[in-house]
């Protein structure tokens, strides 16, 4: 597989992609680098304590409070109420690992996590992991023993997928990297009061070039000669894969048009996604829970209708896979396969689905059919969803999805103007609206606006406008001014 990352910069925003196969597979973007808190490490005080649902909320000293969950705080194995683990007023060390998202505040954690090239160190938590990206059973040990001689007493470390290879040495000083910065936090944190910031985590291309350039990318392109400077600069500090090319582009079209990535993000916020057999997925996204309906759509397969079931489902659920990453969808996820009788489809989709889950970095589990033959599924709310990075709630609709037909937004209309019209003041009430109202409105032959004038005794002129948005409506009155 060819993995490669794009880079490119458009009105002080960073755009990355990260591209496999030659299609998008993973989208971040950067709009505005002060305003980014994830990862973000605060001194807070605690604002209000909720036992009713076992969370505090936390002053960071931002436009919201943070959410600290009780399985969040770094007590949580004790396994005793918020109101035992923190106080109100209480000073504490947190993290946030959820951005602000609509009017809800950042989410915070006290199991504070530093990453740096190799490993990951936990200040606050004693224990071990080696990622799960490394399968080969020989290095998962020989990095666990490594890891096992490098943990600082009363800390833990995660040995990173990146570390596959490297030698002691290499961890070592990435790991005294980490304790470094971990001391220069405690020490500010100890000279300053909550709320306060006391580390604020790299930029994007610094991340992405810490977190996602791994071995296997081939190429990483960039549109400005600043992000390729930038880049190089990064590249020697970090000790990345001198293998790995990295390519100034010059073309006259912008990059990410040239790769086709714009069309891969514009159709990512689609309901329908079609797969390469002619079957379709349909995506619905609510804050509770993700619904995946399967169709077979225009693939009829073989005579055998079985078969082309089967096959439809293993393709859905590859495409899947890949959705729940590009779209950063998280939380509890519903997929209506094809309906299969035979027990062996369903393990042979459900095996395909998580063969191509493990690809994903972000932790999810797949708990099988139900007795509806519904597969549920889980995935870690890691990052902000794509659609809320790429779109904004309708003004019209509200976010919806639907608005009113010029049938319930003509009968509204009339309602109103008969209120206005009932004032002994007024002389004539004037309607300027869509064309497709203004029909409703005056109806055939008139016959809707000649009961409306006899209704209300007014005059009532009406214009239609194909300028005028459906439910956009200006009424003005002509008033006796005796």
């Amino acid at each position: 597989m060819i993995r490669k990352v794009i880079i490119s910069s458009f009105l002080n925003q960073i755009l990355v992609g990260i591209v496999e196969d030659h299609r998008l597979a993973e989208f971040f973007l950067e709009k505005d680098e002060n305003s980014r808190t994830i990862g973000n490490i605060y001194k807070g005080k605690i604002e209000n304590v909720l036992p009713g649902i076992s969370a505090a909320f936390v002053d960071l000293g931002l436009e919201r409070n943070g959410f600290l969950y009780v399985d969040d705080v770094k007590t949580h194995a004790e396994d005793r109420p918020i109101n035992e683990l923190v106080k109100r007023g209480q000073e504490v060390l947190v993290q946030v690992s959820k951005e602000p998202e609509g009017r809800k505040g950042a989410r915070v954690v006290s199991q504070i996590s530093l990453p740096g090239r190799y490993l990951v160190l936990m200040p606050f938590d004693e224990s071990l992991g080696v990622s799960r990206q490394i399968t080969d059973a020989r290095e998962r040990a020989r990095l666990r023993e490594i890891g096992s001689q490098l943990t600082p007493p009363g800390m833990g470390l995660i040995v990173r997928t990146v570390a596959e290879g490297h030698d002691y040495e290499d961890l070592a000083g990435d790991l005294d990297e980490l304790v470094k910065l971990w001391n220069d936090i405690i020490s500010k944190s100890k000279r300053k009061s909550a709320p306060v910031l006391l580390h604020y985590d790299h930029d994007l291309i610094y991340r992405i070039m810490r977190d996602v350039v791994t071995e296997d990318i081939d190429t990483i392109i960039v549109d400005q000669p600043w992000i390729y400077d930038r880049i190089i600069s990064i590249t020697d500090k970090l000790d990345l894969n001198p293998a790995t090319k990295i390519k100034l582009y010059d073309g006259e079209v912008a990059l990410f048009e040239e790769l086709g990535l714009s069309k891969d993000l514009e159709k990512a916020t689609k309901k329908q996604v079609w797969l390469n057999s002619g079957g379709y997925l349909v995506i619905d996204q609510t804050e509770a829970l993700v619904s995946i309906d399967v169709n077979t759509g225009k693939y009829v397969g073989s005579n055998n209708l079985k078969e082309t079931v089967l096959r439809t489902n293993k393709e859905a659920a590859e495409e899947v896979a890949k959705q729940l990453r590009l779209r950063n969808i998280g939380g509890i996820i519903i997929i209506d396969f094809i309906d299969m009788d035979d027990e062996q489809d369903k393990q042979d989709v459900l095996e395909v689905l998580s063969q191509a889950l493990a690809k994903d970095k972000t932790k999810s589990h797949v708990l099988g059919f139900t007795r509806l033959g519904l597969v549920e599924m889980t995935r870690k709310k890691a990052k902000t969803r794509l659609s809320h990075i790429l779109e904004t709630v309708c003004p019209h609709c509200r976010g919806t999805g639907r608005v009113f037909s010029q049938d319930t937004i003509a009968i509204n209309l009339a309602q109103r103007i008969c209120s206005l019209a009932r004032e002994p003041e007024v002389k004539s009430v004037k309607v300027e609206c869509h064309p497709l109202v203004a029909a409703k409105l005056i109806g055939k032959k008139k016959e809707n606006l000649k009961l409306l004038e006899k209704r209300t005794n007014k005059e009532i002129l009406v214009a239609g406008d194909d300028q005028f948005e459906l439910d956009e409506i200006e009424v003005s009155l002509n008033v006796d001014k005796d």
